[in-house]
């Protein structure tokens, strides 16, 4: 469905990384003990558990590691699920909902302790505020903040009244806000790439524009198949997400890739950039689409919130968003934006992830647009399991993620239709 490409697209992280480590292409034979497909977070936090337990581990990309959303989201790790708790909790009960919350947790302090020890920087910066535009929002915090301490145990979120915005966001738009002391924003590319070097690190191969053509299942396992070249495995798992395509039609048909886009202004004043977030935080808004947005190391302000369900992006990323920047920032009125660009999220029927197995194949997607943090859970998950200890794929799979109505041709329409119903609840 979608077009591969041997180069990032123009985002802001592209832009200013500086030289990308390209990877050569799988080409012969490789016989290894697991095949992760998809260079993105999912895979690759999956291959560098596997790999450090001593496991011989394959990953192969179409594109380039982190091509697709892992390298070009907003860069907020906020602990929790696109979903939120009550449909985990509808499904698991609250004892098996609040062990994959605490699974979250354990991802959120995993993200901060994982880049030190293993050598490489992602701009981490702690703190996130979630604000609210509408009265009954607000109320939808305070409900959040109480469920998050008496059911889910987790005290690092702290309620921030009208009156008080001031200290924390420089903006009129917001009625009220939550802080989360566990969540954290950072740079996703550096990130990727931080961890596809430690992956070889720990001996683990990395192939780039190896585009698997298909997969069959033998009786010795998996063989994976490329242009110039195949793979066999003993354990295969799915990273694909919005881009597995026709690679495994059972599970392409539990998602919609979503269009979603932002933008990166030029570098602010330093102290117009530190004035927008006094304390330093991120900040999401709690619409149904909502606003995210931050202030990077070199005093950018990146800006997203954009979605289109049938697929598309803007032509003009930057004319589509600067409504919506200086909606919430008036103060930054005909700023110039440097870089806009967008991509796709795979989105499930109910926003809940879909992670599982049949067999000795695995599968991680459907983050549904928040995804740096549930990545990292959903891959310990995977990889506990492949190693011999499946409590938490377990509860995973207990999640329901029905096929979308329509078929190919008419899920997308049928969604964007709902979608519109939310969007207009929000905007009255």
């Amino acid at each position: 469905m979608f077009k591969q490409s041997a180069q990032h697209v123009g985002t802001y992280y592209a832009g200013t990384y500086g030289q990308i480590p390209l990877r050569p292409r799988l080409e012969g034979r490789e016989d290894r003990d697991i095949l992760i497909i998809g260079g993105g977070f999912s895979g690759l936090h999956t291959a560098l558990r596997l790999a450090l337990s001593g496991k011989s581990v394959t990953v192969l990309e179409a594109s380039r590691v982190a091509w697709a959303a892992s390298g070009r989201n907003g860069g907020q790790a906020l602990p929790g699920w696109s979903c939120d708790m009550p449909p985990l909790e509808k499904a698991l009960g609250l004892e098996g909902a609040r062990q994959l919350w605490d699974s979250m947790v354990w991802a959120a302090e995993e993200m901060r302790d994982l880049p030190q020890r293993h050598g490489f920087d992602i701009d981490y910066r702690r703190g996130a505020i979630y604000t609210a535009v509408l009265p009954r929002r607000v109320r939808l915090l305070q409900e959040n903040l109480d469920d998050a301490v008496h059911k889910w145990g987790y005290e690092h979120l702290r309620f921030i009244p009208r009156e008080e915005l001031p200290q924390w966001i420089a903006s009129p738009r917001y009625l009220a806000a939550l802080y989360d002391a566990g969540a954290a924003h950072l740079n996703p590319l550096k990130l990727a790439q931080g961890l596809a070097s430690a992956i070889e690190q720990a001996g683990g191969r990395i192939y780039e524009q190896s585009q698997v053509l298909d997969y069959r299942e033998t009786a010795e396992g998996f063989v994976a198949r490329t242009a110039q070249g195949e793979v066999h495995a003993d354990v295969l798992v799915l990273a694909c997400n919005a881009y597995i395509d026709g690679l495994d039609r059972s599970l392409s048909k539990r998602l919609l890739p979503v269009g979603s886009y932002q933008v990166a202004t030029a570098p602010l004043d330093p102290q117009l950039a530190r004035s927008l977030f006094p304390r330093g935080t991120c900040a999401i808004d709690n619409q149904f689409v909502p606003d995210y947005f931050r202030v990077t190391p070199d005093n950018r302000l990146l800006f997203g919130g954009g979605c289109t369900y049938l697929g598309g992006i803007p032509k003009d990323v930057a004319a589509a968003t600067r409504p919506y920047l200086e909606r919430v920032f008036p103060q930054l009125r005909g700023v110039p934006i440097d870089y806009g660009w967008g991509g796709h999220i795979d989105c499930t029927m109910h926003r809940t992830p879909d992670v599982g197995r049949q067999g000795q194949r695995y599968w991680l997607q459907g983050f549904s647009g928040h995804g740096i943090l549930p990545t990292l859970a959903a891959a310990r998950a995977v990889s506990d399991a492949i190693l011999g200890e499946d409590r938490l794929l377990n509860l995973y799979q207990a999640l329901d993620n029905p096929r979308f109505p329509g078929g190919d041709v008419l899920r997308a329409p049928i969604e964007a239709v709902g979608k519109a119903w939310y969007r207009l609840r929000d905007s009255v």
